[in-house]
């Protein structure tokens, strides 16, 4: 437990190891002589799970260069970066996800407020340290490859012709490049208009059943020509898991996002036992915005041992389907475009990570996605100046 403490209150402090060594987790007051805060513990951190108080937190100065920060910080750090609230709430929606709106943050103004940040901030000013400067610190563009084609298959070609599409599939099958969902191309020409930005697609290693299908030949010739592409455009290729919760053994990359956001305390742990170090998976499917409170990585910490592990959780700010999608926010293109302007600069001020999930498959569908995913690559090119 020590060593989990220690590390929150490093991270609110920015991993600024020495700001840390000035803060104290406990209730003793008379501690203030040796440090410059404290932050009083509520009794429950390593006891009980319980729902935190989201309120502007209490501070005391009972002296100069002396703080007393009677909201517990460190617990609220934990509740949400370790998703404790998943094991207290039962409620699942129908592909047995932890929804935003089951969640203590269900209104949209408290998931797209950075909760975690804020009282990084506040620990700061407490201690009369330089807040972070505005920026990013580190983008990426990440896009989960569902599928590489829709015809390129003796079922997808069979499906477009009953379909009446038989010029579609022609098409398709003399050349990948004409098929519907082959974007990648296109996805690869408007990223790179970001620079240093990292761009990752998140490749499938499933059994391709029942909500896992398509699964394309990972030994073929369309997925290898992809991989070349994608590879001598200097993106990453990371794991994209079944949704059934397999988790494939690390090859090629410990980078992980699972198929429909579908995560659990369970799964979590098994990836971290598997030896992944980085999961992009956290975020809500119904709700843009802040799913872990933060807008910069953090350890994950495992809320039914305490103990903190070596998966670093990486915040999923937007998706573009939670955004159109009439079972989520259903949002109109103007108001998808300034929904994402107000969450990209809480990113910016707290100088947090963007990171974006745009499906190579969506840009194909009646929706505004490849007019809007330009915009938005051009409103973190311009907000990152």
């Amino acid at each position: 437990m020590t060593d989990t403490i220690k590390y929150i209150i490093t991270w609110l402090c920015y991993g600024d190891e020495e700001l840390a060594a000035r803060v104290a987790y406990t209730a003793d007051e008379s501690a203030l002589e040796t440090y410059d805060v404290i932050i009083v513990p509520n009794g429950h951190l390593g006891k009980e799970i319980v729902l935190p108080e989201i309120k502007r937190p209490e501070v005391e100065q009972p002296a100069k260069n002396k703080a007393i920060i009677r909201t517990d910080i460190v617990y609220n750090t934990f509740f949400f970066a370790s998703r404790a609230e998943e094991l207290i709430n039962p409620q699942r929606d129908e592909h047995d996800r932890f929804a935003a709106q089951y969640s203590i943050l269900g209104l949209k103004s408290r998931i797209q407020i950075p909760r975690l940040d804020e009282y990084a901030r506040l620990l700061l000013k407490t201690l009369n340290a330089p807040l972070p400067e505005p920026g990013f610190g580190h983008i990426y563009l990440t896009h989960d490859v569902d599928a590489i084609s829709r015809y390129r298959s003796l079922r997808g070609a069979l499906g477009g012709i009953k379909r009446g599409e038989l010029k579609q599939v022609i098409s398709a099958l003399k050349s990948i490049h004409n098929d519907p969902l082959y974007t990648f191309p296109w996805l690869i020409k408007q990223d790179a208009r970001v620079k240093k930005a990292d761009t990752i697609y998140f490749i499938k290693r499933t059994k391709g059943r029942g909500f896992d299908y398509p699964q394309y030949r990972l030994w073929g010739r369309d997925y290898k020509q992809l991989k070349h592409m994608l590879r001598y455009n200097n993106s990453y290729l990371g794991v994209h898991g079944s949704y059934y919760g397999d988790i494939p053994k690390i090859e090629y990359s410990r980078m992980f996002r699972a198929h429909f956001l579908r995560s659990s305390i369970e799964h979590m742990q098994r990836l971290a036992d598997a030896g992944y170090t980085d999961d992009f998976t956290m975020g809500f499917a119904d709700q843009a915005g802040f799913r872990l409170q933060t807008t910069r990585p953090i350890r994950w910490i495992n809320p039914i041992t305490y103990q903190l592990s070596s998966l670093t959780l990486h915040p999923l700010i937007i998706m573009d389907c939670t955004l159109s999608d009439e079972r989520y926010m259903h949002l109109t293109e103007d108001e998808a475009y300034f929904l994402c302007e107000r969450i990209i600069d809480k990113v910016r001020m707290h100088h947090g990570d963007i990171c974006l999930l745009w499906h190579n498959s969506i840009l194909t569908s009646d929706t505004y996605h490849k007019s809007l995913y330009p915009k938005i690559l051009q409103l973190i090119s311009a907000t990152r100046m």
